[in-house]
This record gives C-alpha cells, structure tokens and sequence, in this order.
C-alpha cells in the first residue's frame, strides 16, 4: 500500500511528498522512496520518522505502528487519514480521544465502492429487519494470505451496521460441529485466506424463496490508496474531528 500510494500521489500534482515512513527494522531505509514504489526517484528516502511536520499523513500499516502513529499526528497538530485495521478496543477508544485534537479520517476501507456498499447495506438492512419471513445475514469475506486480521476490519463494520439496522445481537464467526439450528438474531462471519487476494467482500441477505446478495471486490490496490488520497484532500483544512469515507462520498 506504501508504494501504491507514493506512485499515485506523486503523479497528483495535488500532492507533494515529504516523507515516505517505514518501520526501523525495515532493509529499506534510506532508500528513495519514488525508486522502492516502482518510479522515478523522487527525493525522499524511506526513514523511520518525519523531520518537519506535513499537511496531513496517511497510514496504512499495523496497530502497534498505527497507535504510536496517531498519537504523534495528535501532539503535531498534524490531520491523519488512519486506514489501519485491528485496532484492540482500547485503542479504539483512545484513537476516539485523539480525534478531539486534529482531524483524523478513519475507515476499515478506503475504498469508495466498498463505502458505498456499507451504505447499500444500511438500506437494505432497515428495509428487511421486519420481512414476514426473516432475512438471514451471513458475510464472506476473502483476503490474501498475508493478512493478519481476521475477520477483516471491513467485515466487521459490515456487520455492525446491518446489525444496528436489523437489531441483531450475536455474532458468529464460522461454524463446525454440530451448532444446530441457526439463530436468527445472529450474523455469520466467514473469513477465507488465499494468494494475492487483495480484498472481496460478500454480504449475504437470505430469506425464504430469495437472496439478496451485495459483492464488492477489488481487483489490485490502487482503489484503496486511491480512496486514501481523496481522503487526504478532504481532510486538509478540516476541524478537529472524527470523520469517515461517508464524509469524502458526501452520504
């Protein structure tokens, strides 16, 4: 996601890169940013912190690097756009706190058409939570191998809001044995790891006699980093706040 990012953001001439940060340990270090995303080098070398505050940063990386992250952007005054995942709820927390200080963007996906799906769902949800014969919610979601989340953060919020517009109150994530008949109050999260998947996500409306079914997938990760510039150029100038993609989409 770093190289998407650097790649896509230095052919926007609304973006001017200052810094390219990458973990210490990282073999990387000190090399051109511009020459490690695949392009011509663009004179910031990948370092471990940034010298002079920017505009706004953008993190996609880790919790144990996002928390520090965002608690650095808070004591800076500096906007964030923080599309890390699998925060523990304590960070959460705390991440709701520091948004009180700076505007900080934050959303499981940067994707637009995965936002717009999360609203898609939201209507779908109100207007099948008292169907006469009940709506069964059931989310798939597929990722590369290398993900270390499960389900993905995405998921997640995919369920929480169709379990706020249904009133659902178990979640469930997969199912072996013998669970017997399934609860209707419940969403059923089914996370599958494989190759280079950069992310697809199904959610599963089931009655009796038909299926709504809402599939949003990307094919590379250029839609998420571009989702994440837009981010950025909607955060800039902002007030201290919590914000979210529905703000950039404008729902």
């Amino acid at each position: 996601m770093g190289q998407r990012l650097i790649a896509m953001g230095a052919a926007d001439p609304a973006f001017k890169i200052v810094a390219a940060l990458e973990s210490p340990q990282s073999a990387k270090i000190g090399q051109d940013a511009g020459t490690v995303a695949g392009i011509e080098p663009i004179g910031v070398p990948l370092s471990a912190a940034w010298f002079a505050p920017p505009a706004v940063v953008i993190d996609f990386s880790v919790p144990a690097a996002g928390i520090v992250i965002a608690r650095k952007c808070a004591a800076a005054g500096v906007p964030l756009v923080l599309a890390t995942t699998g925060f523990a709820a304590a960070e959460q927390t705390e991440i709701r706190e520091l948004a009180k200080k700076i505007p900080l963007l934050w959303s499981p996906s940067m994707s637009l058409t995965v936002n717009l799906t999360m609203k898609l769902v939201e209507i779908a949800g109100r207007a099948l939570a008292n169907h006469p014969t009940g709506a069964d919610v059931e989310i798939l979601e597929r990722h590369h191998r290398m993900k270390e989340d499960a389900p993905s953060g995405t998921a997640l919020k995919f369920g929480q809001i169709a379990a706020e517009a249904m009133n659902l109150t178990k979640h469930t994530h997969g199912r072996e044995g013998r669970p017997g008949k399934r609860p209707h109050d419940e969403i059923g999260y089914h996370a599958i790891r494989t190759g280079d998947n950069p992310g697809e996500h199904t959610i599963i409306f089931g009655l009796l006699g038909e299926t709504l079914e809402l599939t949003v997938r990307a094919s590379n990760r250029d839609c998420y980093a571009s989702g994440a510039l837009a981010a950025a150029k909607f955060l800039a100038g902002k007030p201290a706040g919590l914000y979210g993609m529905n703000d950039v989409l404008g729902l």
